[in-house]
């Protein structure tokens, strides 16, 4: 498992056969961000088990280029997850602790949305696209899209197919994006694994190039406070 996303030419010629509604949505979501050096917006995340929510958390989130992220957790408590571009941090005050782990192999399902702080292509995490026409959107008039991730080869699960269906690699996760088709934007970001897992993730207002100082995607050891070497993964967390 991963443990956040992150994602037209590159794009149209790695996907197979997604349909041209697929094409052109996820052609938008691409030149929606593409052009911002630094991205920001409000998120809620949600942690989900057999349909009951387990953890909500919300807070902002900031990608700048290249490959830096800060997510702000303000709500119900205050922590700090941040990608420096090299390693990834998450920092939380209450216990004076910060786990650090190579952003390479972080397995943190934030870590793959790094993608809209960087080329912004789809095809660098989605071996494919496709509309997820099962998938109710979580607001109507949304498009969702099916992004089986790269890496699981021949054995990547379709959309509504079961773990059975598949072969080795993530074969027990599903990913979906829900994009607002008339501007572009990234709403949602929903993650389906085994057990009965769901991590979901929205988004809202989007800002393009707010202010934000090159330190604000470095995070400098407070002192007092204890490094813990491994992976920083949301779902870990009690």
């Amino acid at each position: 498992m991963l443990s956040l996303l992150a994602f037209a030419c590159a794009i149209l010629t790695s996907l197979s056969s997604p349909g041209p509604e697929g094409k052109i949505i996820a052609a938008k979501l691409e030149a929606r961000y593409r052009g911002a050096r630094t991205l920001a917006a409000a998120f809620l995340e949600r942690y989900s088990e057999n349909g009951q929510i387990v953890r909500s958390e919300a807070g902002m989130a900031y990608f700048r280029r290249p490959g830096k992220m800060r997510w702000e957790y303000q709500a119900p408590e205050k922590n700090l997850f941040l990608v420096d571009g090299k390693t990834a941090w998450f920092y939380v005050p209450g216990d004076h602790t910060v786990t650090r782990a190579p952003a390479k192999q972080s397995t943190d399902w934030r870590t793959p949305l790094a993608l809209l702080a960087g080329e912004m292509k789809l095809s660098r995490v989605c071996a494919r696209v496709e509309p997820a026409t099962a998938e109710k959107p979580a607001t109507p008039g949304n498009t969702v899209l099916f992004c089986p991730l790269r890496g699981e080869g021949s054995g990547v699960q379709r959309e509504g197919s079961s773990a059975l269906d598949t072969q080795a690699g993530r074969q027990d996760e599903s990913v979906y994006l829900e994009i607002v088709p008339a501007t572009g934007d990234l709403a949602r970001v929903l993650v389906r694994e085994k057990g009965g897992v769901e991590i979901e993730f929205k988004f809202t207002a989007w800002l393009f190039d707010p202010p934000a100082p090159d330190s604000f995607f470095r995070f400098d050891v407070p002192p007092g406070v204890a490094i813990v070497n491994g992976e920083s993964s949301a779902e870990s967390r009690p």
